[in-house]
């Protein structure tokens, strides 16, 4: 149930501390989405076609992990509730499994890329024990759409600031704390990055509160999938999801490629410690941050479904038009993938606040509380969006010839570029079509969460 006085508004350190949650695992998602293809083709010596393969083959491992996490949670009592005591228990091994990614060990090539699936797929269920009962945890924060928006707005806001802390300083501290040792530098940076993880995964547990506390979960596994794939909504917005995300991670996972060998990025620093790379990642960043602080106010004029389109076809109208870009003219590439990612930011923070409003349609037509479930399934969504957008660009490089840290063909800098541009914005375009269909709207919702307040109270 819910009390009047669980109704006060979110805290502003509330606020933060539910946002620092998001930080924390984007200094993992961050890292991982700019520079691993890079790490397992360039540094470690895995070819691009089996990284590539490697990074879709242990997608399977989550499609089991990933609902089987939401219907732990879902069932889970303490003194703490059902989502925050994972932020607690398991930010260690998250973070020892970040470190595992990149050690580095001197295998034969066989043993590299095994000891690449091992690893990447243990730190990607280290991800999912913690986050998705973080993202359950949304839900659950406060019964009222509104205060969730505001939640997931500054889960965002900290997220591209620890996106933009890793696009920003990612590069340069690994030339720096490696000393021309590309793999120590890597290996050096990640416990950085890990140490942070903890620390703010500890502050989100101890900050936040659970205020809508559901019945007891008694509606059995085979129900609540049930309910969940009845949400027609809901799987608008998983596919939705998966093909935002295959874009935005194509595109990131494609960037040191095509400012290394298309731009000619020679690593020089252009603007204080920033050469090329960098600076085009941290203005990208600064641009997702921006989005996700305009987000509430474009909410209260703008249908989210409808902003949703808006902010996908723009994106991929900018992509088409960045294909055509002069390789020298960094200012409006620059310029171009910044207003991008900015739309990104806006459609990532709505993407969140429209699973949490499946989550209470879900409760309103069936009786049962499936924050979890619902949002570890659209978890997978966005994980398995991740692995492809973060594979193809690998079979793209191997199908137009590249080799690594050669001088590139024709046909491979061609490749680069398709990567880059094309093929983030055909799945932009598709999310953007799809989204149409979504059928949750202002109206709908607030009867929803009327009559809810009455079954709570």
């Amino acid at each position: 149930m819910v009390s009047k006085s669980n109704i006060a508004s979110l805290s502003f350190k509330e606020k933060v501390g539910y946002g620092m949650g998001d930080m924390a695992s984007n200094f993992y998602m961050g890292f991982f989405a700019l520079f691993l293809l890079y790490y397992y083709t360039d540094v470690y010596g895995i070819s691009a076609a089996a990284a590539a393969t490697m990074l879709l083959v242990t997608k399977i491992v989550d499609a089991v992990s990933d609902p089987a996490m939401g219907i732990i949670s879902d069932r889970t009592t303490t003194r703490w509730g059902k989502y925050r005591p994972y932020l607690l228990w398991m930010a260690i091994p998250y973070a020892l499994l970040g470190y595992l990614l990149f050690l580095g060990p001197e295998f034969g090539e066989t043993g590299k890329l095994i000891f690449a699936y091992v690893s990447y797929s243990l730190v990607m269920l280290a991800y999912t024990v913690i986050n998705v009962p973080y993202s359950g945890l949304m839900a659950v924060i406060h019964p009222e759409s509104g205060e969730r928006t505001k939640a997931a707005q500054f889960r965002f806001i900290f997220a591209s600031i620890g996106s933009l802390g890793v696009g920003a300083s990612a590069k340069p501290l690994v030339e720096f704390l490696g000393a021309g040792d590309e793999l120590l530098g890597f290996r050096l940076t990640i416990i950085l990055f890990s140490v942070l993880s903890v620390a703010f995964f500890w502050y989100t547990f101890a900050v936040t509160k659970e205020r809508v506390m559901p019945k007891k979960h008694e509606a059995s596994i085979k129900e609540d999938m049930s309910s969940l794939f009845d949400n027609k909504s809901w799987l608008i917005l998983v596919f939705t999801g998966v093909f935002v995300v295959i874009g935005l991670v194509a595109r990131f996972a494609s960037i040191a490629y095509f400012t290394k060998y298309y731009m000619g990025d020679d690593g020089t620093n252009i603007f204080l410690w920033m050469d090329e790379t960098t600076l085009i990642i941290s203005c990208g960043l600064l641009g997702q941050l921006f989005g996700a602080l305009i987000t509430p106010m474009l909410v209260t004029h703008f249908e989210k479904h409808k902003l949703m389109f808006s902010v996908n076809f723009f994106h991929a109208i900018l992509l088409f038009f960045a294909f055509t870009i002069s390789p020298d003219n960094l200012a409006l590439i620059t310029i171009a993938h910044t207003l991008g990612i900015m739309t990104f930011g806006i459609a990532i923070t709505l993407l969140f606040t429209m699973y949490t409003d499946c989550v209470e349609y879900g409760e309103w037509k069936s009786g049962s509380n499936s924050a979890g479930l619902t949002v570890s399934a659209s978890m997978f969504s966005l994980k398995f969006g991740s692995a492809v957008g973060g594979a193809i660009p690998g079979f793209i490089l191997a199908a137009f010839g590249f080799i690594a840290n050669e001088k590139q063909s024709p046909e491979s800098i061609e490749g680069i570029r398709y990567m880059f541009n094309i093929l983030p914005a055909v799945f932009f375009l598709l999310g953007a079509v799809l989204i149409l269909f979504y059928k949750i709207d202002r109206e709908k919702l607030t009867q929803i969460e009327r009559d809810l307040s009455e079954r709570r109270a």
